[in-house]
């Protein structure tokens, strides 16, 4: 059964696409919990027009974004957290947390998606962060310390 996707579902695909799914998992799983529905050739005309509002719109964001990027690129962010003797954190620093901190020191506002972090941040002391939007890099310098 084809089925236009309402937003992005693991291994099946993104918001917008059109996919062939079994009639049983479109029926009794997606329907029903609005994840999709049945693609027809009105709803298909319909979902173009959506996806080109909805393209305009992440372009404008992320032009704001990056306007955001630049100037607080090469700043020092501080953050207290709590930490044992050897300087080792209790709870790993994801990129959700350092969003919401630069977001609150900086008084502008991060997206957690575009903070690249390998793996949580899990030890005192200073880190470089990266912050990427397409084509635009930069760096801010992350700087964790035991509340102690």
């Amino acid at each position: 059964m084809k089925v236009i996707l309402l937003q992005d579902i693991v291994k099946i695909g993104k918001k917008f696409d059109v996919k062939e799914v079994a009639s049983g998992h479109a029926l009794n799983f997606l329907i029903p919990r609005k994840q999709a529905k049945i693609a027809t050739e009105k709803a298909i005309q319909e979902i173009e027009i959506l996806k080109s509002k909805n393209e305009e719109l992440e372009k404008v964001e992320n032009e704001k974004l990056v306007a955001v990027i630049n100037k607080i690129k090469d700043t020092e962010i501080e953050m207290l957290v709590s930490a044992n003797e050897e300087g080792k954190l209790f709870a790993g620093i994801g990129a959700k947390e350092i969003a919401e901190t630069i977001s609150n020191q900086s008084g502008e506002n991060i997206k957690a998606e575009i903070i690249e972090l390998d793996n949580p941040i899990k030890e005192v002391g200073e880190h470089a962060i990266k912050l990427i939007i397409g084509d635009v890099k930069a760096k801010v310098n992350l700087n964790i310390k035991s509340d102690k």
